[in-house]
């Protein structure tokens, strides 16, 4: 498995055609909003609108990443890495949204695509790194604890209880 970060480009329209319509066929709703939140088929709107540059609307801005496998020549998973947070994203959401394509779970990919985005944050100023999970995605929270996650405390958040790590990056 060689993973690395990419933004979205035109050469990769087969790559994203290909994981999401993986993702929506399973109907799960464990999808990364950052990458669900537009039509991913209108692949010019889709490219403009993946990432925020300014406070918008109680958003902050935010970078895109999707992890290639180079050995699958494949879109894994995908990252979205908010740049500070504000007071919702502190309660629940934190610096590192994430998700793994389904036939890509189980084998480390969460653990190493949420190390390059970790690498990534650095480079933005972050060092100390906010991660919330569903304290019943187990996958999740382990994915988490691999990158160093502490555990801060619990929150219920719309009747789900909310795990909060915390991962201070040397």
């Amino acid at each position: 498995m060689r993973l690395h970060l990419v933004k979205l480009d035109k050469k990769h329209k087969k790559h994203l055609n290909d994981m999401m319509e993986e993702w929506y066929a399973t109907g799960e709703k464990i999808i990364p909003y950052a990458i669900r939140k537009h039509d991913y088929r209108d692949f010019e709107n889709y490219i403009s609108s993946l990432e925020i540059k300014d406070d918008v609307e109680g958003l902050v801005p935010d970078s895109t990443y999707f992890c290639l496998d180079e050995e699958k020549d494949i879109f894994v998973g995908a990252v979205n890495i908010r740049h500070y947070l504000n007071d919702s994203l502190l309660l629940n959401g934190g610096h590192i949204g994430d998700g793994v394509r389904p036939s890509e779970r189980g084998k480390g990919v969460a653990t190493n695509m949420i190390g390059l985005a970790l690498k990534e944050c650095k480079k933005i100023g972050i060092d100390k790194v906010l991660m919330v999970c569903d304290k019943e995605n187990i996958a999740s929270a382990k994915s988490i604890q691999n990158n160093g996650g502490i555990l801060e405390n619990e929150v219920i958040v719309d009747g789900i209880v909310e795990q909060r790590y915390w991962i201070k990056i040397d």
